[in-house]
């Protein structure tokens, strides 16, 4: 029996650990399989890059659990992308990606693949497996959903999420000292998330929980109320710029700095919008989305909030790569043992799907179809953490 590995998409905390989990239970249960992993995501299933696990690997899972990235690399591919494949020189002229992904997994003699990441990911897997049924090949799919914007659905947690939202939170530990260095300082912490500001807010609520922890000095100028949340903007709520620059005006007044928590993808239509009407051209992705590094969110907004504020200093910092690029912490790593066992279980059972924490069945953890997993789910903002949260911070 040969098992392989595949991650793809941006990196999350968990691809690393996901990859120990699975072969620790592989141990237990298949410990006579052939394991190997595609490197590169989908682009080295494409190319045919692959690499054998030695024995020795199956030994040292331990190494694994304690780094972030993934050890067999990442890329963004799209496999229905046809003319985007061809441009990378992933495919020939007149070649269909799936069927030269599908080739080379036939030609491999790959009986379990295991995918690794979002919703673009898995639902490619689903479209390999289903391909390869068709030409009467039955590979057994199974995939573990990471992203650190925690927006598949039915998934009700997302392996890594847990884990960039703490690492923004420590990272914007350090950052918020940055309001000593003037007078009337801005800082925007930019956060991950195109669509979904669920990681923007868990990350607030991580900090601000944090600094109920910490001591101040409040005699010698070392407030709670300069170090912490004093805005968080979604993608999914929209607000009253100018009611908004007035209340924040007035902290600003107050206390002589603002802090503000900001999903990239906030207010992405309105910046593009005012882009393409001034005659930039928006880049894209191979997943038809819009390049967010480009756009800069961040910058737009600070630009906007600094004058209305009357900041002497603007800082934008992004704790992107930062947050996703960890080890997973206790929590995360509990949820990525459990659901790698599963999936291990799972495969070897023959049965497809995608193991996670199924919100059609009570959010416990099981194989959820292929057909069920999409991106694109927003965040809940009327959940009752996140209106506390943004009650003690005085926004609406």
């Amino acid at each position: 029996m040969k098992i392989a590995f595949l991650t793809a998409g941006g990196i999350a905390p968990c691809l690393s650990a996901s990859i120990g989990g699975l072969i620790d239970s592989y141990n237990q249960l298949a410990p006579d399989a052939e394991l190997m992993g595609y490197l590169n995501g989908y682009r080295g299933l494409l190319l045919g890059n692959k690499f054998d696990f030695p024995k020795s690997v199956r030994k040292k899972t331990d190494v694994l659990f304690k780094y972030g990235g993934s050890p067999i690399g990442n890329s963004r591919v799209k496999l229905t992308n046809r003319d985007n494949c061809l441009k990378r020189g992933y495919i020939n002229d007149g070649q269909d990606p799936l069927k030269v992904a599908a080739d080379q997994l036939v030609n491999d003699n790959v009986d379990i693949l295991h995918t690794i990441g979002g919703d673009d990911t898995n639902t490619i897997a689903a479209q390999l497996s289903f391909y390869l049924k068709q030409h009467q090949y039955d590979l057994t799919v199974v995939g573990l959903p990471k992203t650190v914007d925690n927006d598949v659905y039915p998934v009700a947690q997302t392996l890594g999420a847990w884990t960039a939202a703490e690492q923004g939170a420590i990272f914007f530990e350090n950052i918020s000292n940055e309001n000593t260095t003037s007078h009337r300082q801005l800082i925007i912490h930019e956060v991950m998330g195109r669509n979904c500001g669920w990681l923007t807010a868990y990350t607030a609520k991580e900090y601000h929980d944090r600094l109920k922890k910490r001591d101040f000095l409040p005699e010698l100028l070392i407030d709670q109320s300069r170090w912490d949340v004093d805005a968080i903007y979604i993608p999914e709520k929209d607000f009253d710029f100018e009611l908004e620059c007035e209340r924040l005006k007035q902290l600003m007044d107050a206390k002589d700095s603002v802090n503000i928590f900001l999903s990239e993808g906030a207010g992405t239509n309105t910046i593009v919008n005012e882009l393409r009407s001034s005659g930039e051209e928006i880049s894209l992705d191979a997943f038809g989305h819009v390049a967010l590094d480009e756009l800069n969110s961040g910058q737009w907004f600070a630009n906007k909030f600094t004058e209305k504020l009357e900041a002497e200093k603007t800082l934008v910092q992004k704790s992107g790569y930062f947050a996703r690029s960890a080890a997973p912490n206790i929590q995360d790593l509990d949820l990525i043992k459990r659901s790698s066992k599963l999936a291990a279980e799972m495969a070897l059972k023959g049965e497809s799907g995608v193991v996670g924490l199924d919100e059609n069945n009570q959010e416990q953890l099981g194989l959820i179809n292929f057909e069920k997993i999409k991106g694109g789910k927003p965040f809940d903002y009327s959940q009752k953490w996140y209106k506390n949260l943004l009650k003690e911070i005085g926004q609406k």
